[in-house]
């Protein structure tokens, strides 16, 4: 329901709820996908100081997302049955300490084994929180919701970019630079998952911060969604065998080889296929990520304002594999060549807000976070495969070309699934006779 349409306290409600939630999680959020792929940035050097190949380092890379697929659905479940705050704050101070650890890594079998404890301790975090939205966001709020949370994504690229091109650069107490890029972008997710535990509430119903009146009223309308959902209930079992759950979680595979295939490698790329210092750079690595987060915004805003779901995951999609296929067909100068990356970037992103905005609307409570669990573990080991897909085919032929072209076709045959879904969720009809309430109408 459009934002006029609502009660002057329903209003009140949303945009204190959107202020006092969205801006921490976008926080916490930036610190993860920092900790996440700051290995990026820190392989322009430690690659050359370790005697790492292209394989070594991609494999490295992408066994965080084999760790991280242990807790994915135990980590939205207890979300859901237990208790926000208290488990990202557990996940927060977990990897934090990990990351800080992988500076202090000299082999490559400790590197694998530190990447590997990295994603363990951080699985959970993305499903739990998107979980923990709906505990506060109507599915008509959703997808604007979730990209405000996953604009997290290119802010920590478009500040952790020149941030890694300083830190880079020192030489302290013996440790090289990218050794204390690790060890100094560990410590700010240690301090923050203290936080957490305070600042967090885990149920409308338990915020202090919120009038009672607004407490009631999104308490209700959470109540009304639910019930919508009632004649879709299943069993978790259930959910997470539902055909449109599993080709979701493809979607989601495929569509991550692009994203971390992409992200991974997209520093080295340009170092190579430039030749520039380090610290530029890291500089111009900051503009794909200024083009991503202007993508995610209107696009989360775009599909919540239409309530078309589908199209806006899909043609991103396909973008993302156009690009590629350009970028891979044509040789191109520099600049050209920064252009077409820029655009690939916000791509492989943009789909994301509205692609998560799925699954919320076809089931609900623990149905729903088992179902995200598992698309999230899915997805997640495309994120183990396209950085490990780039490298290998990369040292193998000695191009970053073959790799490239498995990435597009994967964006292609991701976009064809989202086109071919067919949800059906039963969805909220206006109540004209009770004002700003609800009724229970299926989607035919």
């Amino acid at each position: 329901m459009p934002p006029e349409q609502l009660s002057e306290v329903g209003q009140r409600a949303r945009r204190r709820i959107a202020k006092r939630i969205l801006p921490f999680l976008l926080l916490l959020y930036i610190i993860a996908f920092l900790d996440r792929v700051n290995v990026a940035y820190a392989g322009l050097v430690m690659s050359k100081d370790l005697g790492f190949s292209d394989r070594i380092f991609g494999l490295g890379a992408g066994i965080f997302f084999i760790g991280y697929v242990l807790l994915e659905i135990p980590g939205a479940l207890i979300v859901e049955r237990w208790s926000a705050r208290r488990w990202i704050a557990r996940i927060m101070i977990s990897w934090g300490l990990v990351t800080v650890v992988v500076g202090f890594v000299h082999t490559a079998h400790q590197f694998y084994l530190a990447r590997f404890l990295l994603g363990a301790a951080e699985a959970g975090f993305f499903p739990g929180v998107i979980v923990y939205l709906t505990h506060w966001f109507r599915q008509e709020d959703r997808a604007k919701a979730i990209a405000a949370f996953m604009i997290g994504i290119p802010i920590s690229s478009i500040v952790g970019s020149p941030v890694a091109g300083v830190i880079l650069r020192l030489h302290w107490q013996g440790l090289a630079g990218w050794r204390w890029l690790f060890i100094l972008e560990g410590i700010p997710a240690i301090a923050l998952g203290i936080i957490t535990f305070f600042y967090l509430t885990d149920w409308p119903t338990q915020a202090h911060w919120l009038p009672p009146d607004e407490q009631q009223w999104i308490a209700a309308e959470l109540l009304r969604e639910k019930q919508a959902k009632a004649s879709a209930s299943c069993t978790i079992w259930q959910a997470v065998r539902r055909p449109s759950v599993i080709q979701l979680a493809m979607i989601y595979f495929l569509g991550d080889v692009g994203l971390y295939g992409f992200t991974m490698w997209f520093p080295t790329i340009l170092k190579r296929a430039s030749g520039l210092p380090i610290f530029t750079v890291t500089l111009l690595g900051a503009l794909p990520y200024l083009a991503t987060l202007a993508a995610d915004l209107l696009v989360g805003w775009h599909s919540d304002h239409s309530g078309e779901r589908r199209w806006h995951t899909a043609l991103p999609l396909f973008a993302g594999g156009l690009t590629l296929l350009i970028g891979v067909a044509l040789p191109l100068p520099l600049w050209p060549e920064l252009v077409f990356l820029i655009s690939l970037a916000a791509c492989v992103h943009c789909w994301q807000p509205s692609f998560w905005a799925l699954p919320t609307t076809l089931l609900g409570e623990s149905a729903a976070a088992a179902s995200i669990g598992l698309i999230n573990s899915v997805g997640n080991l495309g994120g183990f495969a396209g950085p490990f897909i780039i490298g290998y085919l990369g040292t193998r032929f000695h191009s970053f070309a073959p790799g490239l072209a498995a990435l597009l076709i994967c964006l292609f045959v991701a976009g064809f699934l989202v086109v071919t879904l067919r949800i059906t969720p039963p969805t909220l009809a206006p109540d004209r006779s009770q004002g700003d309430g609800f009724s229970l109408r299926s989607k035919t």
